[in-house]
């Protein structure tokens, strides 16, 4: 048995992701898994362990009851409460911290920094916004950026994609989420509407080029081969808004959010142009310290390993949540 780490990512239960899934909000997550039955290979990941708090009642002493000497103790017991400010009513003692108290932060985001990749108006702030309506934004140039400002103190939280029902997995943060130690404390999923944006004044067929994340432009790509424009990959769709209004070209356009070109002053010269209207993007919620989970719903979680060479090492890794009963929703 070569099992190395126990502790797992976790995020509250939602249905199976896949294409036209409604949006969802974030929920409280985690929980730890019993892996100990493993055979020969080790598991290494990072995550959330729930945790369980006692109270604990003082008792009444057992020691027989002596009259002679009962005075004097009682006095001595009396000086010793009153100088270490002992509350003989236990009721004005504080009580333990429940579940509920423990997660009922404001769910509007209220004073709440959230860091995100890219600039304002990307597909990510909305998806900021969604978690937590009223939390303040904070952009960053690449996604690892993020992770650290979380780590940094910067802010308070990161959301972040990690897939979308058309283009799959986003990689980069599965890697990076093995780097850091960070938690998964809930998750946001955001339908994609891209817009085609331009300068005022412009018409989409006057447009020879679009500037745009590669992902964007390859799930709009019946659209803009349609109208016969060159594309031509940007960092983020957000960054690609803010090009094209700085260099100012008639001809040259984005792919983006109806946001981004409220942001940068341009005009939204046609909307959802992606090949697939059912296009929604699953956005981890990431904090330094984990959400206590409670009993009250079925968890998600996450956990990432590694297997030895051998023929049906797979088999038997995944027969251990099988025999469980335990439903795996994306095998990655």
């Amino acid at each position: 048995m070569a099992l190395k780490a126990n502790p797992v990512w976790g995020c509250a239960k939602t249905p199976h992701f896949h294409k036209g899934l409604p949006d969802l909000v974030p929920n409280r997550c985690g929980f730890g898994l019993d892996l100990r039955v493993l055979n020969k290979w080790e598991c290494t990941c990072v995550g959330v362990l729930a945790q369980t708090h006692r109270a604990i009642t003082p008792v009444e002493d057992d020691r027989p009851y002596t009259p002679d000497v009962q005075s004097s103790e009682a006095n001595e017991r009396s000086q010793d409460s009153q100088s270490s400010g002992f509350h003989k009513d236990l009721n004005l003692l504080p009580k333990p911290l429940s579940i509920m108290e423990l997660s009922s932060s404001p769910d509007d985001g209220t004073k709440v920094r959230v860091a995100y990749q890219g600039l304002p108006g990307a597909y990510s702030e909305a998806a900021a916004r969604k978690a937590y309506p009223k939390c303040e934004t904070v952009p960053c140039d690449q996604f690892e950026a993020a992770f650290k400002a979380v780590e940094l103190w910067l802010v308070d939280k990161a959301v972040l994609p990690i897939e979308n029902s058309v283009g799959g997995s986003i990689h980069r943060n599965y890697d990076l989420l093995l780097r850091h130690r960070l938690h998964i404390v809930g998750e946001v999923q955001l339908v994609v509407n891209h817009c085609l944006l331009g300068l005022p004044g412009v018409l989409k067929e006057e447009l020879k080029r679009v500037f745009s994340h590669p992902q964007a432009l390859a799930q709009c790509e019946m659209t803009l081969s349609n109208l016969g424009i060159v594309r031509i990959s940007a960092d983020d769709t957000a960054g690609a808004a803010q090009m094209v209004a700085s260099i100012g070209e008639r001809d040259t356009g984005a792919v983006a959010s109806a946001q981004a070109a409220e942001i940068y002053g341009l005009d939204i010269l046609a909307e959802k142009i992606q090949d697939d209207d059912d296009n929604v993007t699953r956005f981890l919620i990431l904090a330094r310290e984990p959400i206590i989970a409670g009993t009250d719903r079925p968890y998600k979680t996450s956990i990432v390993f590694t297997l030895e060479e051998g023929p049906g090492m797979l088999f038997k890794a995944l027969a251990v949540f099988a025999l469980r009963d335990i439903n795996l929703t994306k095998v990655t």
